[in-house]
């Protein structure tokens, strides 16, 4: 079923939960471990053997999300714009007349999978109307929660007060175009959005075969900055090479472990101690870069420490005293100290912004 199958990523979110990151940017461009999330999603559809890949975004989304994907090679991109941001199932209406009748994968563009997706793409047959990819977690009630009978979804709900089950639904579903006939029909939802949640209860209903599949490995939703700081930990862990890989320059300095230094990157006078990401044309000087760190394209990290933390593009770090643990700079964010008196703290700091001073 895999030949006729297209992919439909989700990256039209404004990422509130994630501001202020997500003022100026969309969440699924965010850098782990060297690369936009949403080139993760491009990377594991691919993998299933699908090349025909949808995105929807939105008008304020388009340019950033474009711009992530645009050395992607093997696969034919199509954007489809979301004027409103109504839900999840609003959104795949409207790429109704892009799918015709194609069986599709539904891939949330923020969501990461340790193995991907090619498991659940290879359990829809004929017959099948849909398949839904579930994980067990511990408080299930910020999550689409489903009931399983002999590996078919009885009963789906969404955010429960009481939830009736540990299995939350992930950010991957199979759908066969029935789908479209439902969504078509759909009512708004308390919340005023169509929830791809109803939908599927929907096909339950009509007595459609609707499959739940637990996922392989690790899944990470990244709604929140932990979740990013945790997503790139486990990305860096993955890097494939227990060694450095050096394509940058590197000078009188220790790197050690999983340590990939892309081209045009410059290391003088430090220490990597991996797992760590250093981006093509960053400058890291007299500085200690520790586990679970990613430098951003063009970032500069110099006479300071930074260890689990995610620096941007053009970030810069810059003769710091203390060490810099847990932080997430967005692009061109600075973080240096003051030279001169009075030695007092000068911060500019966004909508929801967080700062810890020691």
């Amino acid at each position: 079923m895999v030949g006729d199958m297209k992919g439909l990523i989700l990256a039209a979110g404004r990422g509130t939960r994630l501001r202020p990151l997500t003022h100026t940017r969309p969440k699924p461009v965010i850098r782990l471990a060297g690369k936009p999330i949403i080139r993760y999603a491009v990377d594991n559809l691919l993998e299933a053997g699908i090349t025909e890949i949808g995105v929807v975004v939105s008008p304020d989304t388009i340019e950033d999300i474009k711009l992530a994907l645009k050395d992607c090679s093997g696969v034919q991109i199509t954007y489809i714009v979301q004027e409103e941001a109504l839900g999840i199932a609003h959104a795949v209406g409207t790429a109704k007349d892009w799918l015709g009748q194609s069986p599709f994968v539904l891939y949330l563009g923020d969501n990461l999978f340790q193995k991907g997706v090619k498991s659940f793409v290879e359990a829809y047959q004929p017959g099948i109307s849909a398949v839904i990819a579930l994980v067990r977690v511990p408080d299930p009630r910020q999550f689409g929660v489903a009931v399983l009978e002999e590996g078919r979804i009885v009963k789906l709900l969404e955010k429960p007060k009481n939830p009736p089950s540990d299995l939350a639904v992930a950010g991957v579903y199979v759908f066969g175009p029935v789908i479209m006939d439902i969504i078509a029909n759909l009512k708004p939802s308390a919340r005023g959005e169509y929830e791809i949640t109803d939908a599927i209860q929907a096909l339950v209903d009509r007595g459609h075969t609707v499959l739940g599949q637990e996922i392989a490995g690790w899944w990470k939703d990244t709604g929140r900055p932990a979740d990013l700081l945790d997503a790139n930990r486990l990305l860096l862990v993955e890097q494939k090479s227990p060694t450095p890989v050096i394509e940058g320059q590197v000078h009188e300095s220790q790197v050690t472990g999983r340590v990939v230094i892309e081209k045009g990157a410059v290391v003088k006078n430090s220490t990597i101690l991996g797992p760590v990401h250093i981006a093509q044309n960053a400058i890291v000087e007299g500085a200690y870069i520790g586990p679970f760190t990613s430098v951003g394209p063009n970032a500069v990290v110099r006479q300071a420490e930074v260890e689990y933390s995610i620096l941007e593009d053009s970030a810069v770090v810059e003769d710091v005293p203390l060490r810099l643990h847990e932080c997430i700079l967005g692009v061109g964010a600075r973080v240096t100290r003051r030279q001169s008196l009075p030695k007092a703290h000068k911060l500019v700091l966004g909508d929801l912004s967080s700062l810890e001073l020691a």
